[in-house]
């Protein structure tokens, strides 16, 4: 992929994961569509690099993970232009959801609104004590528009995603994490650095089946048990073809370290 230059966002690499970084410190990393062709050129750049096995996503200098959307810009929309610019809002949260490898949000400071819809798109979710997380639309008169009204339920169930966004509160760290908004919450000062420790060790995994466990758990969610059983089942078995599981059955069996894994 031809690389391009990026107008609101940080990206490098560590050791097999890919650290994006939105970088709109003077909006608190609100959403803009600079942000967005920033982020469908590194998912798509990151996906397609074998270097790559982790992403974390993150916001800049602690103030923000990302703030929501940039309310300037929207007070003046009409419906078609809110509707199409929900559906926009969705395709890129699909887009990081469906994404091939594991990605992490490093969530520090303001994660509202849209960041918060952003952050849901995500695997796994790590968080600051200082965060500030929460669906506040109903204080704007409108209601989530990127998949909010429908992947928070999903995660903490309808009455608990209903008070989040119908009070249009925010949460402290802790507090999110009482709420099941995230998996685990760290001082400030240590996030960014838990988050890629933690994806340099998946991503030290054999990759296939870290991508089998998201296609597994992403799809089944949509499915009824009895089909999602059939296809975790099949996953499983296809796995069993691939070079990754040989070796890591074979080092386990000779008590030995495995050799890097490949992706085949």
């Amino acid at each position: 992929m031809a690389e391009r230059e990026l107008k609101a966002t940080l990206a490098e690499k560590r050791d097999g994961v890919g650290i994006i970084t939105l970088n709109r410190p003077e909006k608190l990393n609100a959403i803009n569509q600079d942000i967005m062709d920033d982020l469908y050129y590194l998912f798509d750049a990151y996906e397609e690099d074998p270097e790559v096995r982790v992403i974390v996503l993150t916001g800049g200098d602690g103030k923000a993970f990302c703030a929501g959307g940039d309310i300037e810009g929207e007070i003046q929309m009409d419906v078609v232009g809110s509707y199409h610019g929900g559906i926009e809002g969705n395709r890129l949260n699909t887009r990081i959801e469906k994404c091939r490898i594991p990605v992490i949000a490093a969530i520090n400071g303001f994660c509202l609104g849209g960041g918060f819809e952003m952050a849901l798109a995500c695997d796994i979710r790590l968080a600051s004590e200082r965060a500030r997380i929460g669906l506040t639309e109903v204080n704007m008169g409108v209601i989530p528009g990127s998949g909010g009204t429908q992947r928070l339920p999903r995660l903490i169930g309808p009455s608990r995603a209903k008070l989040l966004m119908m009070t249009g509160n925010h949460y402290k760290g802790e507090a999110a994490l009482a709420m099941g908004l995230v998996d685990m919450v760290f001082p400030a000062e240590e996030l960014l650095d838990a988050a890629v420790n933690m994806a340099k060790e998946m991503a030290a995994k054999p990759p296939l089946a870290l991508e089998y466990v998201k296609w597994a758990v992403n799809e089944g969610m949509q499915m009824d048990l009895d089909r999602a059983l059939l296809f975790e089942s099949a996953l499983f078995a296809h796995l069993y073809s691939t070079e990754d599981q040989k070796e890591a059955m074979s080092a386990f069996l000779e008590k030995r370290p495995t050799r890097p894994f490949q992706g085949k």
